[in-house]
């Protein structure tokens, strides 16, 4: 067998892998993450370089009534601060910092997250870029009824011409709390884009909620969100990307403007 295909059988290791554990492990409904509303692309951070991120989201309809410790999160702001490094060529780690400001109050604390992320070379010449990261969440009972939780997402990534597609299947599930007997959800994200000029792209971002791989809610029950979008790319290092949300459903959150500023350095 030759180095390329040693290499593609290394790759197909790690989806089985992936595959036992979200297919034959049962799990609840988790909900679209309204920290981060960001589909992720293949590249990292360059090595030896720092990326900040600053994520800016009000959901203007959204939920109404206490689901046991969360909080409505109707007409709530909410502020992430991501801070990440470069490590290597192919590997960076992130931290973040999460606050809230809910109907009558100040913003508060709502949690810290920690995220390792690496990508596959492209000099393996594969036919898409692929990357993963794995994230380690510790909200707020206010925010998150699980004090500890996991995400895993796999970054799947084609460019051609002035169009790139992005697709992240996401999976997560809860280490403690009341969920974490439970296994993992599907949280898919896609994002088309196409690239007016080098400053400007123009994308449709999809973000889903969809329960258990195994036994998904039904279709009125799922959560389904759309954002038109815009990259904004002020020079090499900054970017601004904004959005509208829209649900398809009317599940949870309904409407959602967002904003994510990055700068590197």
């Amino acid at each position: 067998m030759n180095w390329r295909g040693r290499q593609w059988q290394r790759i197909m290791r790690v989806g089985l892998i992936l595959s036992c554990l979200t297919v034959f492990t049962p799990s609840e409904a988790w909900g679209q993450d309204i920290f981060e509303i960001q589909v992720y692309e293949y590249l990292t951070v360059p090595k030896g370089e720092w990326n900040l991120e600053t994520h800016f989201n009000f959901i203007a309809s959204g939920t109404k009534e206490f689901d046991g410790t969360v909080a409505p999160t109707d007409n709530t702001f909410h502020l992430t601060f991501e801070l990440t490094r470069g490590i290597t060529d192919h590997f960076e780690l992130a931290g973040y910092l999460m606050l809230a400001q809910r109907p009558g109050g100040g913003f508060e604390y709502a949690g810290t997250r920690i995220r390792p992320r690496f990508r596959l070379p492209k000099s393996w010449g594969l036919p898409v870029d692929i990357s993963v990261s794995t994230e380690v969440g510790f909200p707020r009972p206010q925010y998150e009824a699980n004090s500890v939780t996991l995400e895993i997402r796999p970054v799947i990534e084609k460019t051609f011409e002035r169009w790139r597609l992005s697709f992240n299947p996401v999976v997560g599930r809860a280490l403690r709390g009341p969920d974490s007997d439970e296994g993992f959800d599907f949280e898919p994200g896609a994002k088309v884009a196409y690239f007016v000029n080098p400053k400007l792209n123009v994308g449709l971002e999809y973000y889903g909620s969809t329960g258990s791989i195994t036994d998904p809610l039904p279709a009125g029950e799922q959560q389904h969100l759309l954002f038109p979008s815009l990259d904004i790319f002020l020079s090499e290092k900054t970017m601004i990307n904004l959005g509208v949300g829209f649900s398809l459903t009317g599940v949870n959150e309904k409407l959602i403007p967002k904003m994510r500023v990055g700068y590197r350095f």
